[in-house]
């Protein structure tokens, strides 16, 4: 089995036998991502840690796997199979020898019983001088995407065989059976490098590690085994996809007064203008704001709400259907990221709740902080999302009654019964717009729910507006499709 490598330096190989299976750790269903802490020494990078500690190096703070009962009676370091047995047939040469008045079979039994002793020292010394670093590039990596586990090795000369075997999760590792193992035959002065490739395809926080090391002598006589590094925290966002536009979130009831867009007003312009950014259509480049600056611009069609936008995420896990990346909720959570990241991008206040109306991260004016700074911490907290055991659609994080501050509420619904719907209506009584997923088309076998037709109708007479997104939707073509945009049928994934 040759293990997958990123990069591999000369002294390194896989190893020819076949290794045995891994572990992953993590809630979510076989092959899923489980956090651990973060790392004060940096995100993806653990610290130098010497082979002869047990415990968590410093500036690191991912927590080592708790030991097994099997782990804590293995044996660290001792004599192997082969070296045991020239221990016992040297001594029993000596034995002989002495009883048979034969002192050059002392001598080389005595040869023999030192040899084993000998390489039970060099092993010891390797074990402490060995030095071993993880890095995990990038540190932050979104679902789908390519990422490189780099492990330096550095310390004294190897006079044997190194082997270390990293443990990943499957939904995330290079191979679905095997954890990535090498074996180093030697150390030059910068050391030894290997590294292996990972391809999460699930959003979440991953345990990497422990790293778990077997040496040898060049006999083969004593060997040691040790925890190299402790489990390290990578972090998985969820995809996001450029979006455009933005869809209306006014009632259509009669008498409320619609949000977004540009709105009249003594001294307030009817066209924005924002530098240009990679991926801006050409047509709305503003020329004459642009010749002025010496830089493109770019117009805003919209003016940016200024009293926010209010994303609800139904994350309950008895409104979806699926599992892994392709069920509903994985979906859903995709569709919520791409559309902060584009609406903070237009400037434009973003809160995420869930379906109880509790925040999702720290809101918007937490700690303050730019674009640069809105963005990552909003993907963080979707990384990290966990499906709700609530049953219904409200809770006491929900606002009363005519008391929701948000003039703008985008929410992404999983399958709705009528007392819902209820709920969610009381709770923004000014409306919006609510994305219905069709759940029952995310996995075929499941009972079939109350139709999001249905709910799009009790919506829209409540004066809200709602969009049915069905499954194999992109989320580009879901988004067009609420911001009223034609666009052509059957649009995938």
């Amino acid at each position: 089995m040759t293990a997958p490598a990123g990069s591999r330096d000369p002294g390194a190989r896989p190893p020819r036998r076949p290794p045995v299976p891994g572990s992953a750790d993590g809630p979510g269903g076989p092959a899923s991502p489980a956090g651990t802490g973060t790392d004060p020494a940096g995100p993806g990078r653990s610290g130098t840690a010497p082979a002869s500690l047990g415990r968590t190096p410093a500036g690191s703070g991912a927590a080592p796997l708790a030991p097994t009962a099997a782990a804590r009676k293995e044996r660290r370091a001792g004599l192997t199979v082969r070296g045991r047995c020239l221990l016992a047939g040297g001594l029993a040469m000596v034995v002989c020898a002495v009883a048979l008045d034969e002192r050059d079979l002392v001598r080389i039994g005595a040869f023999v019983v030192l040899l084993p002793l000998l390489a039970l020292v060099v092993a010891l010394r390797s074990r402490r001088t060995l030095h071993v670093e993880r890095a995990l590039e990038p540190a932050r990596i979104e679902a789908g995407t390519s990422g490189t586990v780099l492990l330096r090795i550095a310390g004294g000369s190897l006079l044997g065989a190194l082997r270390i075997a990293d443990h990943v999760p499957d939904s995330a590792g290079p191979s679905d059976r095997y954890p990535p193992r090498f074996t180093v035959h030697r150390l030059g002065r910068r050391g030894a490098r290997v590294g292996y490739p990972l391809r999460p395809v699930v959003r979440g926080a991953y345990r990497i590690g422990p790293l778990r090391g077997r040496g040898t002598d060049a006999l083969g006589l004593a060997e040691f085994r040790h925890d190299l590094l402790p489990a390290d925290r990578w972090l998985v966002l969820p995809r996001t996809t450029p979006l455009t536009g933005r869809p209306s979130l006014a009632s259509t009831a009669a008498g409320r007064g619609a949000e977004g867009g540009s709105r009249p007003g003594g001294g307030t312009p009817d066209v924005l203008i924002r530098p240009y950014r990679q991926g801006d259509e050409l047509r709305r480049v503003h020329w004459r704001s642009s010749a002025r600056r010496d830089e493109l611009m770019v117009r805003l069609d919209d003016r940016p709400d200024p009293t926010g936008v209010t994303l609800l995420l139904d994350r309950r896990a008895g409104a979806h259907r699926g599992h892994g990346a392709g069920s509903s909720l994985e979906w859903a959570v995709e569709f919520i990221a791409s559309v902060a990241v584009h609406l903070i991008r237009r400037g434009e206040a973003v809160t995420l709740v869930d379906e109880s109306g509790e925040p999702l991260d720290d809101g918007p004016d937490a700690g303050g902080g730019s674009e640069e700074d809105q963005v990552p911490r909003r993907l963080e907290a979707l990384a990290v999302l966990r499906p709700s055991a609530t049953a219904g659609l409200g809770g006491a994080g929900v606002p009363e009654p005519g008391t929701a501050s948000s003039d703008g509420v985008l929410a992404v619904l999983g399958a709705a019964a009528p007392q819902d719907v209820t709920a969610l209506i009381a709770a923004w009584p000014r409306g919006g717009h609510a994305i219905l997923l069709d759940v029952d088309g995310w996995a075929a076998g499941t009972s079939p729910g109350r139709p999001a037709a249905a709910t799009a109708t009790l919506l829209r007479r409540a004066g809200w507006q709602a969009t049915v997104v069905s499954a194999g939707t992109s989320v580009q073509h879901a988004w067009a499709e609420a911001c009223g945009v034609p666009t052509s049928a059957g649009a995938g994934r």
